[in-house]
């Protein structure tokens, strides 16, 4: 599905779950998504900004973090994965169009990957819409209104240790930055 240039590829490890982690289950972590972005208490808690994105953190199951993400018109996430941690989100209010790539990429020893055709994949998700994802996922969200603000909620196991941003030039993604958890 993708061939490296430049370093080997690591091989990916099966499974969406580390059985032996502990860790609360995908459907716990959409579940918790989902209520939180139905709490109105919770959500008035949102700094709202016209100009960028904006955030606030809550605990969640089994020792995960969460984020409650206010997103004005036009606003995105750029390309990226989560450092390891598998997660979900839901929409609470606006739209919200995630592009992700269906490949289990490595997240380990290679700097340019080029995607197979067929391995991009695309979803609108509406208020009270969410999903969850595995460890290796690369994905980018994006608010498409020029008028409309959208809210949403997101949850990940463990807590993010960091995240890799990625460049895309059509089939060629390539690392861009590692983003440590103390810089956001």
């Amino acid at each position: 599905m993708f061939r490296t240039t430049g370093n080997a590829v690591s091989t990916p490890s099966p499974g969406i779950i580390p059985a032996e982690d502990g860790g609360p289950a995908l459907g716990e972590l959409l579940d918790f998504a989902h209520r939180t972005a139905g709490d109105p208490g919770i959500l008035a808690r949102l700094p709202r900004r016209a100009d960028a994105r904006s955030w606030i953190s809550l605990p969640a199951p089994g020792g995960g973090e969460a984020w409650v993400i206010g997103w004005p018109p036009g606003a995105e996430t750029g390309w990226h994965d989560h450092g390891g941690s598998y997660g979900a989100f839901a929409t609470a209010s606006g739209l919200l169009r995630e592009s992700s790539i269906a490949v289990e990429l490595p997240t380990e020893g290679w700097r340019v990957l080029e995607l197979a055709d067929g391995v991009d994949r695309s979803r609108d998700l509406f208020a009270g819409r969410g999903r969850a994802f595995g460890p290796h996922h690369v994905h980018q969200v994006v608010n498409p209104s020029r008028t409309e603000c959208a809210v949403s909620v997101h949850v990940y196991y463990p807590p993010l240790p960091l995240m890799r941003r990625y460049t895309r030039d059509g089939r060629i993604l390539r690392l861009s930055k590692i983003e440590q958890s103390q810089e956001w």
